[in-house]
């Protein structure tokens, strides 16, 4: 009904002759994206505004929605916008680079949208055409996503020759650029937090929740090589920035030299030439290590009160212990402060956790009821109210430790509060649900809330059931995937294609074995199975954006 009135309100200003303006439809194309109707607004645009009422398009048409489709990473749509609008003789402004910029950042494919910010920034470079700080910082974004760090130096390199000012927001992107470094992620976001604090810049919020991102999904790296570049003597690191070639930067807290040569080769320091030197100082120092303990967590040998802070680089002087295996997320928080020095950091910088600190903390905390416990008290003392969100992960981390009456408290605390059980919440459940009984009883509790179990659900009873190789467990999942008709995903078909599989140095012909009987069964099934189950068709991320032809 209200596509049939607009058509109307078209066809009435097409006969009385009354035309709005380009400012009009820059109003309504801005509305329509702040509501998420993006197709809507490329659709007023393109048929309204183009080729109904032949409006001559002014720059701000063209930004707003090349800045609509950055935001939900269209960027096929952004750079045709782009291209068009150089077909018609108008000048891009500086937003309107920004917001090209941003939308390769937030492409789906990150290395390609990198590729496509790159070639963009050499055509500006070609036209002359200077780069502000906020398209500096959206181009720094761009190589940040891609997990580019060497990219990202070059961007810094730049935005300090032209005098452009280091700010949280910079250093924001540096953090967020090491998350990509799975191996070494979680080394290097501290070394660029030690360099961030060293030129007087304080971090924020958004800083700390990153860097429990990397310390979430990221390692350290090689111990030794962590210990050398990370507990430094204080004094070694002041003489450093007195020695390279220094750019003056204008920092947010106050204006002091950042020694770019000695930051990029502390950075990109070459492993092999430094383990040697590693081995050397080892027989030097009197530095001891951290054994693990038999749980698996860090412990303390030192006579030091107490562990180093590694958000704070004055903790880490030549007296402290080096490091030892961190293999952990939990041990990665101890080396940052635990949950307790964390937020004491976080306090004397003046900031308080919000709701993403607290769910980042839940997800490298140990699993347990503590854990909950202290996180729910953090949360009350901060005024955070907790979210589903939250509480969806703390069960998924109690559930991952096979400690499924854990999970099933931590539902009953959601409850509670007043919370709606969910399909992510039983989705978490299931990954404790390492028998055939629990498996069917979380099913059935799932139809009693009113939820359908979905590919998710199921996907993450089968992992647990592929695990045990316990083919009665996949048959009754199967029969109750057909039963629901719920499309299996390529993860699912994985994990039956490993369970469908023979040993390597099977024989049939050789022995009868009574195992190899149950996996024959099994795969007469799966191939049934395949046969009347629907296929799961994962949709293009621009496919609700494009108009249709």
């Amino acid at each position: 009904k209200d596509a049939d009135e607009e058509d109307a309100q078209l066809v009435e200003k097409l006969k009385t002759g009354r035309k709005s303006t380009t400012y009009w439809y820059f109003l309504q194309c801005k509305r329509l994206i702040n509501e998420d109707k993006l197709a809507e607004a490329l659709v007023l645009f393109e048929a309204d505004m183009l080729k109904g009422e032949r409006l001559q398009p002014e720059e701000y048409n063209y930004t707003v929605l090349i800045g609509g489709c950055g935001r939900v990473s269209y960027l096929k749509k952004a750079f045709q916008l782009y291209n068009n609008m150089k077909k018609r003789g108008i000048e891009p402004s500086d937003a309107t680079y920004s917001a090209l910029f941003n939308a390769c950042a937030e492409s789906p494919w990150k290395q390609s949208g990198l590729v496509q910010a790159l070639k963009l920034k050499q055509e500006l470079l070609k036209k002359n055409i200077p780069l502000s700080a906020i398209t500096q910082h959206a181009l720094l974004k761009t190589a940040a996503f891609a997990g580019d760090l060497k990219s990202c130096f070059q961007i810094l390199w730049e935005m300090l020759q032209n005098g452009q000012p280091i700010t949280q927001e910079t250093f924001h992107y540096l953090l967020m650029s090491c998350v990509k470094d799975k191996q070494h992620g979680f080394r290097l976001a501290l070394q660029v937090w030690h360099q961030m604090l060293r030129i007087g810049i304080k971090p924020d919020t958004q800083n700390y929740n990153i860097l429990l991102r990397v310390a979430r999904d990221c390692g350290i790296g090689e111990p030794g090589l962590a210990s050398a570049l990370l507990l430094k003597r204080t004094e070694e690191g002041s003489l450093k920035l007195t020695s390279g070639r220094k750019s003056q930067v204008k920092a947010q807290a106050s204006c002091q030299p950042l020694d770019m040569d000695a930051f990029e080769h502390e950075l990109f320091v070459d492993t092999h030439t430094h383990r040697a030197m590693v081995k050397i100082d080892a027989t030097q120092d009197e530095t001891q290590m951290l054994p693990e303990s038999s749980n698996g967590s860090l412990t303390y040998q030192s006579q030091s009160s107490h562990l180093p802070n590694l958000l704070d680089p004055s903790t880490c002087h030549s007296g402290v212990v080096a490091l030892g295996p961190v293999s952990s997320a939990s041990d990665r928080l101890a080396l940052i402060g635990d949950l307790e020095g964390f937020l004491e950091k976080m306090a004397k910088d003046g900031l308080e956790p919000n709701i993403k600190t607290i769910t980042l903390l839940a997800d490298v905390m140990e699993a347990g009821s503590q854990s909950v416990q202290s996180l729910i008290n953090v949360a009350k003392k901060s005024g955070v109210t907790l979210n589903e969100t939250f509480l969806n992960i703390m069960i998924r981390r109690v559930a991952k430790a096979g400690n499924l009456n854990g999970a099933k408290a931590v539902k009953a605390l959601m409850v509670n509060r007043g919370l709606i059980a969910n399909a992510q919440m039983f989705c978490s459940i299931a990954l404790a649900c390492r028998r055939q009984k629990d498996a069917m009883q979380l099913l059935t509790e799932m139809e009693s809330c009113g939820l359908l179990p979905n590919t998710h659900v199921y996907s993450a009873l089968i992992s647990q059931a592929v695990k045990r190789l316990d083919y009665a467990y996949l048959h009754e999942l199967l029969q109750h995937m057909h039963k629901l008709q719920v499309p299996p995903n390529d993860v699912i078909i994985r994990e039956l294609e490993f369970a469908a599989q023979y040993p390597p140095s099977y024989d049939k012909l050789k022995s009868q074995n009574p195992y190899l009987d149950k996996i024959d069964g099994f795969r007469g099934l799966y191939k049934q199975w395949l046969e009347f189950m629907p296929g799961q068709e994962t949709p293009h991320p621009w496919e609700k954006y494009r108009s249709p032809k």
